[in-house]
């Protein structure tokens, strides 16, 4: 009798190791039947969310020797609305595993917003793969201020810059974190207006500072802290403002100058026979005095006295003639007949 239980034994379990096998076998043969009927989802999902910019990305469905590419679609939907295809951009049957949402503004800043994707390669389709809802101004990364630009005046520092991107109704206060090398760090703001001016700074030092952007929506109760800008330094001046004074009075000076001159100018054509009158030229120096002048060595009153007894008066011979219609007779009368010596000739009015 114990024999014969043990073989029974022995029976059962060549039995069940017998179907073990076959099953094993089935499901070899039935793994390739499923894989073709269906296509795994896309993995790796992911929300790109800076500033505005709104990028949906994903990894490739990994499946060897294609013959054509898998083809993905993306459909979304807000908090109380049922899934939808997305219209705004080409998001359906796209080969690349990207769809960017941000050019077109496809969701507003504010709403809930939940996205899924799905692969298809000719009539097989994968499950759809949901990405976590998101609200871009509640979970976006809020980028530096642009484009900052430092101007040192005096004891100050002015800066001004860009906004990290541009609103509509929304708004950003700013705040500037500077510190004097290896000194202690100091904030102004909230600031929400610009240029900001740093000011009582000292002369003539080196200040390093970062500017931040906080995003205060309008239709959120809360605040979004944005990314410091990059550290930079800069150097304090004394003195700016006195050379802008100095440089604008040396500016007036020359202008009053070239308007002196103009009038000037102006005045000398309009007056120009009176200025010769009152400015005429000097007499000229007796003859005695000139020769005196180029022989210091001769007696100025023997040179006046030998000049003079040079020139002698000359007495002119006046003639009058009085003629009347009856004789005609002619009367004259010499009223001084002496004449000059010295070869010097007379003359005679008649």
């Amino acid at each position: 009798m114990q024999p014969r239980g043990c073989g029974a034994g022995w029976a059962g379990a060549l039995w069940l190791l017998y179907v073990c096998c076959c099953c094993c076998c089935l499901s070899f043969l039935l793994a390739p039947a499923e894989s073709l009927n269906h296509l795994p989802a896309p993995h790796n999902q992911r929300i790109h969310l800076y500033n505005l910019e709104q990028v949906l990305s994903w990894d490739p469905v990994p499946i060897n020797n294609l013959t054509s590419p898998v083809l993905y679609s993306v459909e979304y939907k807000f908090l109380t609305t049922s899934w939808r295809q997305v219209d705004c951009v080409h998001c359906t049957k796209i080969a690349e595993p990207i769809c960017n949402f941000t050019a077109a503004g496809c969701f507003p800043p504010y709403f809930n917003v939940s996205l899924r994707i799905k692969a298809e390669l000719g009539e097989l389709v994968s499950d759809w793969a949901l990405v976590p809802w998101f609200q871009l101004f509640r979970n976006a990364t809020i980028g530096p201020p642009l484009d900052i630009l430092v101007t040192s005046l005096d004891n100050s520092l002015i800066i001004s810059f860009k906004p990290p991107f541009q609103l509509k109704s929304d708004k950003f206060h700013y705040y500037v974190y500077y510190w004097e090398k290896e000194g202690k760090q100091k904030v102004k703001g909230p600031v929400i207006s610009q240029p900001i001016q740093l000011s009582d700074l000292k002369v003539s030092s080196e200040y390093c500072l970062q500017v931040q952007a906080e995003l205060i929506p309008d239709h959120l109760e809360i605040r979004r802290q944005g990314l410091l800008s990059n550290i930079s330094c800069h150097e304090t001046s004394a003195g700016d403002s006195a050379k802008l004074q100095q440089t604008i009075i040396i500016i007036l000076g020359i202008f009053a100058l070239i308007i002196l001159i103009l009038s000037c100018y102006v005045l000398v054509r309009k007056f120009q026979g009176l200025i010769k009158h009152y400015f005429h030229s000097p007499p000229e120096i007796p003859s005695q005095i000139k020769e005196y002048l180029m022989d210091p060595n001769e007696p100025i009153l023997e040179a006046l006295d030998k000049n003079s007894s040079m020139e002698k008066d000359c007495w002119n011979s006046l003639s009058i003639v009085t003629c009347t219609e009856e004789n005609q007779g002619v009367l004259s009368s010499n009223v001084n007949d002496n004449t000059c010596t010295d070869n010097q000739p007379s003359t005679k009015i008649t």
